[in-house]
């Protein structure tokens, strides 16, 4: 009788062969494991990419309302347009044309407590020129003091179009600062 104490047990991982010694287990199927986790890996790749890509598409539509919603609000601070007057045909056309008016080259809405909010800046352009940037607050404007949108228009139309003007600004940061413009000519 043969004592099993002292014949070789096989590894962990191996059998045994014939010859009572052991050896590698064969994996005929290990090539078609390896397919797999190929497949796997490029599924995920694939997964991720479309998820990250509808993420930046669902950001980006996002951006888009918020965007709409906030313009709308500053349409509702307009007051309502008037519609123009029925122009009548003269018979003698005017010698003179109307005199030209001023521009700042900014478009400005009511702020929250006093003044006009820009909220654009056009390039190039007067207000540009004079260093106003998007979200200053003007407050005065030469010796005007400007409580809403309407009263800069204002003090814009009457400003002489050439002659430097000073304006307050309380810039977005908090900080004030006096600046001058020179408003040109509306063609």
């Amino acid at each position: 009788m043969e004592q099993t104490v002292l014949r070789p047990k096989p590894m962990p991982g191996q059998k045994r062969r014939d010859g009572g010694t052991a050896g590698p287990v064969r994996r005929p199927h290990a090539a078609r494991r390896r397919g797999r986790r190929l497949r796997a890996v490029l599924f995920g790749v694939v997964v991720g990419t479309v998820l990250v890509l509808s993420g930046v598409g669902i950001g980006t539509v996002g951006a888009t309302v918020i965007g709409m919603s906030r313009l709308a609000e500053l349409q509702r601070q307009l007051p309502p347009a008037h519609p123009p007057a029925p122009v009548k045909p003269s018979a003698v056309p005017s010698p003179t044309p109307d005199p030209a008016g001023a521009t700042l080259g900014v478009e400005a809405v009511d702020a929250e407590k006093t003044g006009a909010l820009l909220v654009g800046v056009h390039l190039p352009g007067p207000g540009y020129t004079a260093g106003l940037v998007r979200g200053d607050v003007l407050l005065q404007f030469g010796s005007t003091r400007i409580e809403s949108a309407a009263d800069l228009a204002r003090a814009v139309a009457h400003a002489t179009p050439g002659r430097e003007v000073t304006l307050s600004v309380r810039h977005q940061s908090g900080g004030y600062q006096q600046l001058t413009a020179v408003p040109g000519v509306v063609t």
